[in-house]
């Protein structure tokens, strides 16, 4: 075993400043253990080396008068600490620049960029295809190091101040274009151009090329060394981010952590996941932290969806002059070290998956979605389109599939998804998916496109017929259609067709607002057909984009559309909670028995703000659980089915690890429910099987141990 393959990271990285090079790595390691940190990552080369480098590439910060790099590594180790040593290869000294301008970036001009004296590399020349392994073969054969992570990796076509340079056109970029596609780079302007999806694949194919070319190599030296970066390719540990921007349009997204974890958890096996807090309010103010409440939400979401916790900040911890998050960061991590042994064995139980498409353009569409299955307590995991086939199985116990925005899907991964809908899954499809694939619209949901689509302002869907949209008021008639609508004509003989279209009319004075009338379209299409073996298959088809307009406005509307569908589709759910929206619920199954139901609450959020949460009072959740023999208990496998299994004659008994105190459990034949009286920012209820009759109080792990 790997020795992150226990999933108990609690890392904390000190993003270091070439000044940093005679940090006191003695404070620093006082500071990890006052954190329960069990990871440090610190600089290693790359832009600057924090130890004296042989190399002739490797340009050595001019403040470094001892091996700080090393002193830290044996340092970490003699305190129980793993060391990850970053690297950043994506930029170099100017130094470097002047004596091989053959390794860097030039934009259509020629011109390379120069940021403050660095400047950026390029992907395809010798510094990041050979001299990258040089470096990380020195610090690898001179240090003990557990891990080594790339920053920025790949290809960068802005600077730090966000200027955007475009594409790398340096010789190397166009040799090595030519040779992947046959076409001449230089024809390629930008995303609106129509080489751009080639383009795009050519970057996918050779970044995948490096990171191959870097595992084969770091595993031939030290093969117990973990190999990070954000890319999932050939690493052991992905690693995300939780940041903010003072330059990014909309509301921060607040289901940040949750979204990064999940569309790595649950679309691989062999792969951690690390979600990084970033301090920081912006690159541009990295000594202004975000506040203690978004840090803590961040933490929670990462331990909830199945992580460990991941921290960073700029420099040394002295002298940084915004700790504010500290305390409550800190509480966080000991209370993960307290109970690493339950959250680094989760299993889902999940019984919807959401698909991540790998069109930039439907990440709208797939962020509404997610957060409404998030607001409507759904238990769902995230598959990365691209996995879809290696997840079959997963999709195999699913009991609905949503594709939000998926344009065209691969031969294997339409053949993983037919059977799983023969096996029973319900497919959900919005934001005009496979519009690409015909054929597929077709099969799966009896429609077809007509070619034509709707922008314009003032149309409507009709959600009057509260037989199918019961969530909505008697007096609620019409919801707003903005948006692309697409027009898509049904096979009337197989499909029940929901959401009339209200076709557009005038909007200008009061006097000539009217008009409006009942269109041929509809927002919503249900096909039944039968498949193998008799199996119905059902799919469940949206020619618009309810899950972009719910993440762009926020109505209401959207979503309760939505979740009326799911209760068509999802009754008896594996789980449900009285509690309101703003609580994110997770639930999860324990490799050695029990179930961990974990509770965020998200009330101290407006839009822009994080603040402290307001308590909720008298939130029940329920469970539907499996009556079964102990002995199935016991050997039930571990990856499915959803619900828990309660061995009979038994009884749920839990315990909150928070307030360390026993929980309200009731227990009936086929059905657990856990009440809280109050819930502040966070809980964590444990749930065990004990005989019925049983009244011995559970104890904590610490208590036993």
């Amino acid at each position: 075993m790997k020795w992150w393959s226990t999933n108990r990271l609690r890392l904390i990285q000190n993003n270091l400043r070439e000044t940093d090079a005679n940090m006191d790595v003695d404070l620093l390691i006082r500071e990890l253990k006052s954190f329960q940190a069990n990871v440090l990552m610190m600089n290693a080369g790359g832009i600057f080396a924090f130890y004296p480098s042989s190399l002739m590439h490797q340009y050595v910060t001019p403040y470094l008068t001892k091996d700080l790099l090393g002193e830290a590594v044996e340092k970490a180790h003699a305190n129980g600490l793993r060391f990850i040593a970053r690297f950043d290869f994506s930029k170099a000294h100017e130094s470097l620049w002047l004596r091989y301008p053959e390794w860097f970036y030039r934009d259509r001009q020629g011109r390379e960029v120069n940021y403050h004296g660095i400047v950026h590399t390029c992907l395809n020349g010798e510094y990041q295809q050979v001299k990258s392994l040089e470096s990380i073969q020195e610090v690898l054969e001179r240090y003990p190091v557990d891990g080594i992570f790339f920053n920025m990796f790949g290809y960068q076509h802005w600077d730090y101040s966000g200027n955007f340079y475009g594409p790398c056109y340096c010789p190397n970029c166009r040799l090595r274009f030519r040779e992947v596609t046959g076409e001449d780079l230089l024809a390629y302007t930008g995303p609106e151009h129509p080489m751009h999806e080639l383009y795009r694949s050519f970057q996918e194919r050779t970044a995948r090329e490096v990171l191959e070319r870097i595992h084969g190599f770091v595993k031939s030296l030290r093969p117990n060394v973990a190999i990070s970066t954000y890319h999932p390719h050939r690493v052991d540990i992905v690693r995300k981010e939780s940041n903010t921007s003072l330059t990014r349009s909309g509301p921060p997204w607040l289901y940040s952590a949750s979204e990064n974890v999940a569309s790595i958890q649950d679309s691989w096996d062999d792969k951690l996941i690390s979600n990084c807090s970033i301090n920081a309010i912006d690159l541009t103010y990295r000594f202004t932290g975000v506040s203690e409440n978004e840090n803590a939400i961040r933490l929670y979401q990462s331990i909830g969806s199945g992580s460990g916790l991941d921290f960073c900040i700029i420099g040394a911890f002295e002298g940084y002059p915004d700790q504010a998050s500290f305390e409550t960061v800190k509480d966080i991590f000991r209370y993960h070290a307290e109970h690493e042994e339950l959250f680094g064995q989760l299993g889902s139980m999940a019984e919807a998956v959401l698909v991540k498409p790998a069109a930039p353009e439907a990440a709208a569409e797939y962020h509404g979605m997610f957060k409404m299955l998030k607001e409507e307590h759904v238990l769902f995991d995230v598959v990365m389109e691209e996995q879809l086939v290696a997840m079959e199985s997963k999709l195999m116990h699913m009991r609905a599939i949503i594709l939000p925005g998926v344009q065209e899907l691969s031969v294997a991964a339409a053949r993983a998804l037919n059977r799983a809908m023969d096996a029973g899954a319900v497919l959900v499809a919005s934001g005009t998916a496979l519009e690409r694939q015909p054929e597929l619209l077709k099969e799966w949901f009896a429609a077809s496109f007509t070619g034509v689509k709707q922008s314009e302002p003032g149309a409507y869907l009709d959600v009057s017929d509260k037989s199918h949209f019961p969530g909505f008021a008697h007096g609620r008639d019409w919801i707003a259609a903005g948006g692309s609508f697409a027009r898509v004509a049904f096979d009337p003989d197989t499909t029940e067709c929901r959401l009339p279209f209200i076709e557009p009319s005038t909007f200008g004075p009061p006097e000539r607002a009217y008009g409006h009338r009942t269109g041929t379209d509809y927002g919503l299409a249900l096909h039944r057909r039968v498949g193998k073996e008799g199996t119905v298959r059902i799919g469940v088809y949206m020619p618009w984009n309810p899950g972009e307009l719910y993440y762009r406005h926020g109505f209401e509307d959207y979503r309760q559309v939505m979740a009326d569908v799911l209760h068509d589709i999802l009754p008896n759910r594996v789980a449900t909670t009285n509690a309101p929206p703003c609580l994110e619920l997770f639930i999860h199954r324990l490799k050695e028995g029990g179930c961990l139901v974990q509770l965020l609450n998200l009330s101290g959020y407006n839009g822009t703000t994080f603040m402290n949460p307001l308590p909720l009072y008298d939130v029940q959740v329920e469970l539907t659980v499996d009556r079964v023999d102990e002995t199935a208990a016991a050997n039930a496998s571990w990856s499915w089915p959803q619900k828990w299994r309660l061995p009979r004659n038994t009884e749920a008994r839990g315990r909150l690890l928070r307030a360390d105190s026993d929980a309200l459990v009731e227990t009936s034949q086929d059905r657990v429910a856990v009440t809280l009286p109050q819930l502040g920012r966070y809980e964590a209820i444990w749930l065990q099987a004990v005989p019925v009759g049983d009244r011995k109080e559970l104890i904590s792990r610490d208590a036993k141990a």
